[in-house]
């Protein structure tokens, strides 16, 4: 097992993911946006921006795909209490099957954006710049590793879309969402194949396995 880093340890990394916050705070606020759900077969996309203090360090924040779910969780009630500023946007599956799922996604990153107040000077994006958008935007690939806002923001997005797929698990519990979260596993392809898509699938995303007449 390995050792637990001690908190000046961990301080001297999360400063090191400071460095984009560092090198744009002249601006101003700095936040970072994410998003999760852009692969799956059924639920929502969701972004999250968030602005976080500058001067606290959030142990163990990291891209939430590296970072256990139990910890998640830990962070995601951290990050909404202590944060300047946070705002989650939610986009459908209806929505994403009408406008395709990249547009879908900018639309919930600009709600996110929106719920944020103060508004920030400067966005930190995981490797995306987001239209109609007027505030300064910095692409950054693998920002989710590289920036504590966008980890932070990573964090949100996801933690927000696992509840929401465990909530519909008890709706429609053939599929298995609380345990694959509505990506395309085997297990939720074997059963989208026997009983057919529920009203949180993706029309776009499925007709692979389903046909189109669904």
């Amino acid at each position: 097992m390995p050792k637990k880093p001690t908190p000046e340890q961990e301080h001297d990394r999360l400063e090191v993911m400071r460095f984009f916050e560092h090198k744009y705070e002249e601006y101003g606020l700095v936040a970072g946006i994410d998003e999760a759900g852009r692969g799956p077969l059924a639920g929502p996309v969701v972004a999250a921006a968030v602005i976080l203090p500058p001067d606290r360090d959030f142990f163990y924040l990291n891209d939430s795909k590296k970072v256990t779910e139990k910890r998640r969780e830990v962070l995601f009630d951290e990050i909404r209490e202590h944060a300047v500023s946070y705002g989650i946007g939610i986009v459908g599956p209806e929505v994403i099957d009408e406008v395709n799922i990249l547009q879908a996604t900018y639309r919930a990153m600009r709600e996110a954006i929106r719920q944020l107040d103060p508004a920030p000077a400067v966005l930190l994006n995981d490797a995306v710049t987001i239209p109609e958008v007027d505030i300064k935007q910095v692409a950054i690939v693998k920002g989710d590793a590289k920036s504590v806002n966008i980890a932070a923001a990573s964090i949100l997005a996801k933690v927000t879309r696992d509840r929401l797929m465990r909530e519909w698990d008890q709706t429609w519990p053939v599929y298995g969402f609380a345990k694959h979260k509505g990506y395309g596993t085997a297990e939720h392809i074997a059963a989208l194949k026997t009983y057919g898509p529920c009203p949180i699938h993706r029309r776009t995303f499925i007709t692979h396995f389903v046909g189109d007449n669904t």
